[in-house]
């Protein structure tokens, strides 16, 4: 005789046979939103490191402006790319925070 292990702690219940969680379709919709929005962020992340290589070749030194800026476009991009391939459930900019930080050494 078998044992019923799925009544424990429900931690890992398995669920009955023919059932399935629904189709997440609202996590799909987000998911293309913020897939639009990671190839623009994208772009402009291409187009501030042109800038920023003008700028270092005309005053020889980076702008720190356009270095924090980057910066937070590259955590941006990794917050978005995260929560479309289900990496991340946090939601990101603009439903949740835009990321902050100054730490550049990255």
């Amino acid at each position: 005789m078998m044992a019923d292990t799925s009544s424990g702690s429900g931690a890992h219940a398995v669920p009955p046979a023919g059932s399935r969680t629904p189709f997440p379709a609202v996590r799909l919709l987000y998911a293309v939103g913020f897939a639009v929005a990671a190839w623009f962020v994208f772009w402009i992340v291409v187009s501030l490191a042109i800038v920023q290589f003008v700028v270092m070749a005309i005053n020889g030194k980076a702008d720190g402006d356009i270095k924090s800026f980057s910066f937070r476009l590259v955590k941006y991009l990794t917050e978005l790319l995260a929560f479309i391939t289900f990496t991340s459930d946090e939601q990101p900019f603009p439903i949740g925070p835009f990321p902050q930080g100054n730490d550049t050494s990255v």
